[in-house]
């Protein structure tokens, strides 16, 4: 069930917007299947125990968000098929600056240095992405700068050959609000997203499945009174602590 609170949204008063606007420009999202061994729920623990937290030393990472497809999920995507239809991990840390990627890449390679690695799931496909457009939900009240660190319960992900962000998805039930990013080129061995490629994270207030069943017919007219060709469109849960095999592939 979708949250209202009183008030008015921040987005509406200018004297909350001039104490801040956020600062994440710039995303590192990488798309991985789910584990060769089927042990995703012992990869999930070691990564939210060990391997997330450490890169919050960073002073650009300013937000960090994990999440797994569930069989459930596979059958309610608005897409199937193409290079994207074996992503079941989604793993998207948030930045400050492009720049903070370099002490990102020392870290890694330090704690690798340390023993603290596993082997990372198989990649799908990784890319860097700068922020282009925000947009909460008016009843959520929160401005869509903070959107990330609001609590969600699950996200639906685009990706999508165009340049026309999907703003009106918030007008649906369970969409708190909605980021889209653009990829961005970069070293191709940090990253191979083509340039130019849309990703759309909707953060949800209710149930994944549930609300990726809301979003099929609007996103259907989209993409056909837009002429925007789809990629990928699929819902997604967080992982939830200490409860490692609760939502897995």
């Amino acid at each position: 069930m979708t949250t209202h609170f009183p008030g008015t949204p921040s987005d509406q008063v200018d004297q909350v917007l001039a104490t801040g606007r956020g600062d994440i420009t710039t995303a590192f999202v990488s798309m991985a299947t789910r584990h060769p061994d089927g042990t995703d729920a012992e990869y999930l623990r070691w990564h939210t125990l060990d391997h997330r937290p450490e890169q919050h030393r960073l002073s650009a990472v300013r937000a960090s968000l994990r999440l797994v497809s569930t069989p459930q999920c596979r059958a309610a995507r608005a897409i199937t098929g193409g290079r994207f239809e074996p992503v079941d991990h989604v793993m998207t840390y948030f930045f400050s600056d492009l720049g903070g990627l370099d002490g990102f890449n020392e870290l890694s390679a330090a704690l690798g240095g340390a023993g603290r690695k596993l082997a990372l799931l198989p990649h799908v496909e990784r890319g860097v992405y700068g922020v282009a457009t925000k947009v909460a939900a008016p009843r959520v009240k929160i401005g869509a700068d903070v959107l990330p660190w609001r609590p969600i319960l699950g996200a639906y992900l685009l990706i999508e050959d165009g340049s026309v962000a999907p703003a009106e998805l918030t007008d649906v039930e369970g969409v708190a609000g909605v980021w889209s990013l653009e990829s961005l080129r970069v070293d191709e061995r940090l990253a191979g997203a083509p340039p130019g490629q849309l990703l759309t994270y909707c953060f949800l207030d209710d149930d994944p499945v549930a609300t990726a069943t809301r979003l099929r017919p609007v996103l259907e007219r989209r993409w056909q009174n837009l002429g925007i060709t789809p990629l990928f469109a699929a819902p997604f849960h967080p992982v939830v602590a200490f409860e490692w095999d609760r939502h897995v592939p």
